[in-house]
């Protein structure tokens, strides 16, 4: 594709972008200080104090006695839920920080609902050059590789009824090709990964493997997005190895 399947508003306020990414990150991670808010965001700590003040006045967040920030009323009640996602996430967030301090490149967490996949935990790498974060976003599942790692579990019958004519008649753009999904998704059980090179946007490759629960069943797909630039076919080997240990350590942490 020759554009970013989502792209930022044409008149994109890096303030409210910013704030927004903070309440995310308040709900999803837990209490953060100024200096890590900073951190993540690339600006200073003046400007991470002030959006987190805004963020207080309207009871997104709530700054506690030591001086770090957790969510506010607003978001107490999403903070707190118990959803499998919200489970997954948490369990999955130190595996990806280490997979992106390891290997340098940005490390995602993502799941399948019906024919979107959206990304439920991001941790970008520190090289200037990188893939950002996709955390929150929702993409077509045949367009990205943890799409299409949890697509490949479903039988024949079950893809065919999740992409049948009826039901992209209103999104004839996202429909795939349902022959050449087909071949796609019999590599990637061939192989037990997926390597995704520019098929959800120019210039960007991403390998990944399944998460699996204690049932067998692939519940996630877990990758690493790199710049194309950087990416060399004879490093796939040791991509997709790391990519599994980082899984199965995962498995072992859901199991418990």
């Amino acid at each position: 594709m020759d554009k970013p399947l989502k792209e930022p508003p044409p008149y994109a306020i890096a303030s409210v972008d910013n704030a927004l990414r903070i309440a995310t990150m308040l709900q999803l991670e837990g209490p953060l200080t100024v200096s890590e808010v900073a951190r993540r965001l690339g600006v200073a700590n003046s400007t991470a104090h002030r959006l987190l003040a805004m963020l207080v006045y309207r009871d997104f967040a709530v700054r506690r006695p030591d001086r770090a920030y957790r969510v506010g009323p607003v978001l107490e009640l999403a903070a707190h839920s118990q959803s499998t996602a919200a489970r997954l996430r948490a369990a999955a967030l130190p595996h990806l920080h280490a997979l992106a301090e390891l290997l340098e490149e940005s490390a995602n967490l993502t799941i399948r609902t019906g024919d979107t996949a959206r990304f439920i935990a991001s941790v970008e790498s520190q090289r200037v050059l990188r893939v950002g974060s996709r955390e929150g976003m929702v993409f077509p599942a045949h367009r990205t590789t943890g799409g299409l790692l949890l697509l490949a579990e479903l039988p024949p019958d079950g893809l065919a009824a999740l992409y049948s004519p009826d039901r992209h008649d209103q999104r004839p753009d996202v429909a795939p090709d349902l022959d050449a999904l087909r071949a796609d998704l019999a590599r990637v059980r061939r192989n037990g990964f997926a390597l995704n090179e520019g098929r959800s946007e120019r210039g960007v490759v991403a390998v990944g493997v399944p998460v699996r629960a204690p049932d067998g069943a692939a519940v996630a797909g877990l990758s690493l997005s790199m710049p194309s630039a950087r990416y060399e076919k004879e490093r796939l080997p040791h991509l997709v190895g790391t990519l599994r240990k980082a899984a199965n350590a995962l498995e072992r942490d859901l199991a418990r």
